[in-house]
């Protein structure tokens, strides 16, 4: 549970909405991913985090290398403003940032872009104009495929040794390109909270199947090319991809700021180090209390797990009739009875990086020699850049 007490004293004098960031238990966080890998490096998934002094603050530490991007624009920006070893996570049909990495031969060693199909790499040759030499990493899928089921993101056509092996000679054919890795993100497994013994069990029966495909995709792979990049996993899966001896590097961002939908799991429990303030300014009813804004609702499925919560004062919870709304956001409880006007009300967002697109700065409470301190970090969002 975050330490609401401590922020809201902290931050007394700002006007609600806003973002607060508890450095000390990013820091805790970020060790605990550390233990989780294992010793394996993680990168650092950047549409989770949204904030380059933050991405900043977790490369520092020890256990971190690098960065996954979700945006071939944000990958450049980053790499110009000195982060030396991006992966783009997904693949980019952005022909004026293609023509741009290609015509910047710092920025084309810093970046790797993702492919998963012979048709990205033509697209890419038609829209680049320079003679950098394009870095690839191949997107395998990993997801479960049990019963007649998909079970798992809707990613990569590439799933066998022989297909992807395929792909990868084509690259290793073509002098414009390098291969330098190959990807695999089981979200059956690090996105689904352990809510049930169905999930559990197909957790268990991914890993199993991931484990034995995943190592003959790479052992094939490597007989046309040397792979300097083999990610695997999220937040939610670090012990599981980092037991892999083929994997290299794990991915995580969620975890430094422990968002709800990370409640739910049975092998880790990250602390609440994000929040988000509103203030009260309507009492319509006894044991009701509606806040302005606040109805940051997160991707994904559209249910309640995607909605923001109430985390303190304890003992509240969003109407059903209502959520949480563009400029209103009604909460109930026992607790509501207690609030007046312009009292604070905390609330905890579901995904991670997403909530700092409504913020300009996040406040980042720390301690220090000389106790407490708070001070302003730019969000993306307040350096101007928005990258869909």
């Amino acid at each position: 549970m975050g330490d609401f007490d401590r922020y809201a004293r902290l931050t007394a004098g700002l006007d609600a909405p806003y973002a607060v960031i508890d450095l000390d238990a990013f820091r805790r966080n970020a060790d605990d991913l550390v233990r989780r890998a294992g010793g394996t490096p993680i990168r650092v998934a950047s549409k989770s985090v949204r904030c380059r002094a933050l991405i900043a603050a977790a490369l520092e530490r020890p256990g971190f290398h690098g960065v996954m991007s979700y945006a071939l624009p944000e990958a450049l920006w980053l790499a110009r403003n000195g982060v030396d070893d991006i992966l783009l996570g997904y693949p980019t049909t952005h022909r004026t940032a293609l023509r741009e990495l290609s015509e910047d031969p710092e920025a084309a060693a810093r970046i790797t872009l993702m492919i998963d199909s012979p048709e990205h790499l033509a697209y890419i040759k038609a829209a680049v104009a320079g003679t950098a030499r394009i870095q690839v990493c191949l997107d395998v899928d990993a997801s479960l495929r049990v019963f007649g089921q998909h079970l798992g993101v809707r990613r990569s056509p590439l799933r066998t040794p022989a297909d992807v092996a395929a792909l990868a000679r084509t690259v290793a054919s073509d002098d414009a390109f390098e291969l330098t890795g190959v990807m695999f993100y089981e979200a059956q497994i690090a996105g689904l909270p352990d809510t049930s013994p169905a999930v559990r069990w197909v957790k268990r029966r991914s890993a199993a199947e991931l484990a034995d495909r995943r190592g003959a995709v790479v052992d094939a792979v490597k007989q046309v090319a040397a792979l300097r990049i083999v990610n695997s996993g999220g937040t939610g899966s670090l012990e599981i991809s980092s037991a892999d001896p083929s994997v290299t590097e794990v991915t995580a961002g969620s975890g430094l700021y422990g968002p709800t939908l990370f409640d739910k799991y049975d092998i880790f429990q990250p602390e609440h180090a994000m929040a988000y303030a509103l203030d009260v300014v309507r009492r319509p009813a006894p044991r009701i209390a509606t806040l302005f804004g606040g109805g940051y609702v997160a991707s994904g499925p559209a249910k309640k797990s995607r909605l923001p919560l109430p985390a303190w004062p304890s003992g509240l919870k969003l109407l059903g009739t209502e959520g949480a709304g563009e400029v209103q956001t009604p909460v109930q409880g026992q607790s509501a009875d207690l609030l007046q006007l312009g009292d604070r009300v905390w609330m905890r967002y579901a995904k991670a990086g997403e909530m700092l697109e409504r913020f300009d700065v996040v406040h980042a409470i720390g301690s220090g020699t000389s106790g407490d301190q708070v001070s302003e970090l730019i969000t993306y969002r307040g350096e101007g850049k928005n990258f869909g």
